[in-house]
């Protein structure tokens, strides 16, 4: 595969792209094969063990005398298979492109863990603890922390909560100002703590908000550390127009940490605009977050 160009993701990211330089993969995902090349930041993310099957950015060729309409079976054998992924994408490129900052049109969230895993008990020292992080717990009027089992993108989740519009729906709906930790799942393959970071906001995007448009304007996108840990924080003011609800927008703050060589864990609060006093509990729980030994 000498051609630059939007590959299926070798790391397995369902409905992801990476892009091929003609010698190595960049560190650059997509959602859409079609947009333009990135601009620098080409490095090479390492490739899952044993790698992706069928997919050799350096193949070596084979002496043989037939090599020639082997090598024109394999051309062609490419094609159709580029072909077939571009008519299945179809509908996702032709006419329904997000604009910058809008809801993907692709599913780009994890499956759901669905198998039960009982975490390692948390030491009684005042902490809110979940995967490998933990931050000082909040006081009055954050309710005490418990179990969250709905997040595609974590496990092993404690959370703290503010009702800020209860039953919006007339059901049993309700919007919340949050703060949570927990163990990061972001899809199979490799990912950064960057990377991690966009699979999160994009699953937030596209799950959170009912089918309302989603309009993201990044504040902070920046690598940093945590207790000496590779880090990468993003700061986003999400806009929306929920039927009902009287929220129209809310900052949200995503801070993925690389816990270990084979693990990330999540910190993710969510402060409505109508809250906008909650801000800086969150911004002193992120400022304390603290990775478990």
């Amino acid at each position: 595969m000498s051609q630059a160009g939007w590959y299926p993701d070798p790391g397995g990211q369902p409905g992801m792209y990476r892009y091929w330089t003609g010698s190595s993969w960049s560190a650059s995902i997509t959602n859409n094969p079609m947009q333009a090349p990135p601009q620098g930041g080409f490095g090479a993310p390492p490739r899952p063990t044993g790698g992706q099957p069928g997919w050799n950015p350096n193949p070596q060729p084979r002496r043989s005398q037939n090599g020639w309409w082997v090598a024109v079976a394999v051309i062609v054998v490419v094609l159709a298979v580029v072909g077939y992924l571009a008519i299945r994408n179809l509908g996702g490129i032709l006419g329904t492109t997000p604009t910058t900052g809008s809801n993907p049109t692709q599913n780009v969230c994890p499956k759901q863990v669905t198998e039960t895993v009982t975490p390692a008990p948390a030491p009684n020292d005042g902490r809110v603890h979940g995967g490998a992080l933990s931050y000082p717990m909040l006081g009055d009027p954050w309710s005490v922390p418990a179990p969250e089992t709905r997040v595609p993108f974590g496990r092993d989740v404690l959370t703290q909560a503010v009702m800020v519009e209860p039953n919006y729906k007339g059901t049993k709906d309700s919007w919340v100002a949050s703060v949570l930790v927990g163990e990061l799942v972001a899809g199979d393959g490799f990912f950064s703590p960057q990377q991690g970071s966009e699979i999160v906001v994009k699953c937030i995007m596209g799950i959170f908000y009912d089918d309302a448009e989603v309009v993201r304007d990044d504040r902070v996108n920046k690598a940093t550390t945590v207790d000496g840990k590779d880090a990468w924080l993003v700061e986003t003011h999400l806009t929306f127009d929920i039927p009902k609800l009287k929220t129209k927008g809310e900052l949200a703050m995503i801070m993925i940490v690389a816990t270990s060589e084979a693990s990330s864990s999540i910190f993710y609060a969510s402060i409505p605009d109508t809250t906008a006093d909650l801000v800086p509990d969150a911004r002193r729980a992120m400022s304390e977050l603290r990775v478990s030994g």
